[in-house]
């Protein structure tokens, strides 16, 4: 998502600073080189994507991202779980290895 554009407004950034989080650490973390790990439609129609992304200080976030006309809007941010942790490196290293097909 290389130069993407982001639509922040006191609601996404209120929410994320409920769980301790920062808007850059999201962006770091969503332009770097995110695990997608989910997708789903809401019963309103809206497409949303749920990412593991790291941050340059190796703080694992886990991420869900709407896009909004040519913005991407971030619904939600949080530390990521174990369970989530041992899932990112697993598959990352799975990855960088070319053991796995995706």
């Amino acid at each position: 998502m290389e130069g993407a554009e982001f639509d922040w407004d006191k609601g996404n950034l209120d929410h994320i600073a409920v769980h301790k989080v920062v808007r850059e650490e999201v962006e770091e973390a969503l332009l770097g080189d995110p695990l997608e790990i989910d997708f789903g439609i809401t019963e309103e129609g809206e497409e949303r994507w749920s990412y593991l992304g790291e941050t340059s200080s190796a703080r694992l976030l886990y991420f869900v991202i709407t896009l909004r006309g040519d913005k991407v809007r971030v619904i939600t941010a949080f530390d990521a779980e174990k369970h989530d942790k041992l899932f990112y490196l697993k598959t990352k290293a799975e990855l960088q290895d070319g053991t796995k097909n995706s």
